[in-house]
């Protein structure tokens, strides 16, 4: 079974990852796109988008932002690494739609503003700006926990747990 929570940012828990916008969840099964279909990029999710924001889905380091503004990479503070690739062939738009409120190597929090969409231009111009959340060298095992509809920062998508190794708390010792 799986649950939607939605959770204020204060009351976050660790090892959770949030909606990166507002919008419909669905399978990555259901992508218009071989590439995140098949999970070529990595297993994750993807979110029809309703509103204008993506913002970061957990606290971290944004680690690249593509020049054309389609897709940024963070890394959280466990290491584990998240692709958000903003619509499909939008690499094609070369910027046009988009705005960056970061910059590479900047520390985030949940929920802070990362790009911006113009969504109502964008689809009036039959652009698909499905959103994928991309796990592509992920260290821990995921669980998605949610389908429907999603809040971004607030709905949890995906949680994982972080375990240490005996050989890595040996070390500690």
């Amino acid at each position: 079974m799986m649950f939607c929570f939605q959770r204020k940012k204060e009351y976050f828990p660790n090892h959770s990852i949030a909606a990166v916008t507002t919008g419909q969840l669905i399978p990555l099964s259901e992508v218009k796109d071989q590439v995140f279909s098949q999970r070529m990029m990595g297993d994750g999710i993807a979110i029809i988008p309703d509103g204008d924001y993506i913002v970061a889905p957990c606290d971290g380091v944004i680690k690249m932002i593509y020049p054309t503004l389609h897709a940024f990479g963070i890394e959280n503070n466990d290491g584990l690494e998240i692709l958000v690739h903003i619509g499909i062939d939008t690499v094609n738009l070369k910027g046009q739609g988009f705005k960056k409120y970061v910059k590479e190597g900047q520390r985030v929090s949940l929920g802070d503003k990362v790009i911006s969409v113009n969504n109502y231009q964008l689809k009036n111009n039959g652009i698909d700006l499905t959103t994928m959340m991309l796990f592509p060298n992920n260290k821990f095992p995921l669980k998605f926990v949610c389908k429907g509809k999603v809040k971004k920062a607030k709905t949890i998508v995906a949680m994982y747990e972080v375990k240490r190794s005996e050989e890595h708390t040996s070390e500690l010792q």
